[in-house]
């Protein structure tokens, strides 16, 4: 049977097919149509097409430049995801036509699955895209602060970043030091290629070797089958950062060294030099000068990884950026915790500036997240900010500036005890006084003269 020119069979078969001339009349409409709207498709011909379906919107495509149009429709518990097309002739709109790509829930259901699905597997692609090209968690915006010192460690970043030259990252335990490292891979013509970490401090003296220069199968017991690729060749390209290089050992130094002047590592079992191509970023905590001196790291050494010193400054040294970072912290602590700070009491940054903060930013970072755990509502104030809860032992150093060091010992006890009962009875005074065993008047004179404002 020749099926080639039954248009009526065509046009029949397609859902909700309806079409309008250029005064917005129905001038065609199929009986799946039809039967759908539940309307006389003979009876309706000629007639305004809002006057026979009223949700209609196909006369919007009459005028303008758009030339397709997609409509949900909703009507009498049904809906319905519709194709608009404008009817050109002559370079003139004619009329407009339009037909269903779904006429029911279950179909627009088994549709927005197989998209979710589709979705989910592009957007694990592109992850997993952004992750070879970005393998660094940080970038120089993750360093906070506005003072000088930060304005200078940014432009020294921004500096290393345009070389290939070794960079030695120094400061105290707390104040960054890799996320400089980051920051400097992020910015550099490498920011595409692999960021390795290794902790010379983390790992026993016998795997530091394997796992910088890697292994060939065999190489000693228990060696993994066909060999193991180190740091130096994962890094290929890219940039390797060693942090606590003063914890180098000394046996391993010359090989690294020789890694630095050479671009070749010798794999543990291997009788073949590997060639990499690597930039390498080092952290130390200590003064490798005064390791040199001590003969307890090797100068040749120091000299080739001190080619672009970088300082990063303690937080007692820029105190003024204390806010901006107190601020960041408690935002991002907010989801985390489940909390709503708003506010955070002018005096606690007075509290906290007058702290030398020995742990940097990190120590920072621990006393804001312990102050939101006791904080109630949306303010942050000082006697959330419990400085004893670590049982840590007694700044001598700091008493010794006091008159009376006995009394103030007693007076931060004093100041501890209310707080902590303010806090556990949700700031009620009456109910703190009574669980103090004193009179309200009395706790408002001790609050006054500890300086606890709430």
């Amino acid at each position: 049977m020749d099926i080639s020119k039954d248009y009526d069979l065509f046009l029949d078969a397609i859902p909700g097919l309806m079409v309008i001339d250029k005064n917005g009349n129905v001038v065609y409409m199929n009986e799946q149509c039809a039967d759908y709207i539940k309307v006389d498709r003979e009876k309706i011909m000629g007639k305004y097409v809002t006057d026979v379906f009223p949700p209609s919107n196909m006369q919007n495509l009459l005028k303008g430049p758009n030339k397709f149009n997609t409509n949900f429709y909703f009507c009498d518990g049904r809906m319905s995801v519709s194709t608009q097309v404008q009817l050109r002739k002559d370079g003139e709109i004619v009329g407009v036509l339009e037909y269903d790509m779904i006429q029911d829930i279950d179909a627009l259901d088994d549709l927005l699955t197989k998209y979710a699905g589709t979705l989910k597997d592009e957007m694990a692609y592109f992850r997993e895209q952004v992750r070879n090209f970005k393998s660094t968690k940080y970038s120089i915006n993750n360093i906070l602060g506005s003072s000088q010192k930060i304005k200078d460690l940014k432009y020294q970043i921004e500096l290393a970043s345009t070389t290939n030259s070794t960079v030695l990252i120094c400061g105290e335990t707390g104040t960054g030091k890799e996320l400089v490292a980051h920051s400097i891979h992020n910015l550099s013509a490498r920011a595409f290629n692999s960021f390795v970490k290794v902790n010379a401090a983390g790992m026993a003296e016998s795997l530091i070797e394997s796992e910088l220069f890697g292994y060939e199968e065999g190489a000693f017991t228990g060696a993994k089958k066909g060999g193991k690729k180190g740091k130096f060749q994962q890094a290929d390209e890219g940039t390797l950062f060693i942090d606590e290089i003063n914890q180098m050992p000394l046996s391993l130094q010359p090989k690294l060294l020789r890694a630095l002047q050479e671009g070749e590592i010798a794999p543990v079992g291997s009788e073949e030099d590997v060639n990499v191509n690597v930039r390498v970023i080092v952290a130390s905590n200590q003064d490798l000068r005064e390791l040199v001196y001590k003969g307890e790291f090797r100068e040749d050494l120091y000299y080739r990884l001190n080619v672009f010193p970088i300082n990063v400054p303690a937080l007692r040294e820029r105190l003024e950026d204390i806010p901006e970072l107190v601020e960041a912290k408690v935002r991002s602590l907010n989801g985390e915790l489940g909390k709503n700070i708003q506010k955070i009491d002018p005096d606690v940054y007075r509290q906290l500036m007058d702290y030398d903060w020995p742990g940097n930013v990190r120590e920072l970072y621990n006393r804001v997240e312990v102050a939101m755990n006791y904080a109630q509502g949306e303010i942050l104030r000082p006697e959330h900010f419990n400085w004893r809860a670590d049982n840590s032992s007694i700044d001598l150093e700091a008493l010794q500036r006091e008159q009376n060091p006995i009394e103030a010992i007693k007076k931060e006890a004093e100041r501890k005890l209310i707080n902590e009962t303010l806090m556990r009875f949700d700031y009620n005074k009456s109910k703190a006084a009574r669980y103090l065993k004193i009179s309200r008047s009395l706790l408002y004179q001790k609050m006054k003269r500890l300086g606890i404002h709430l």
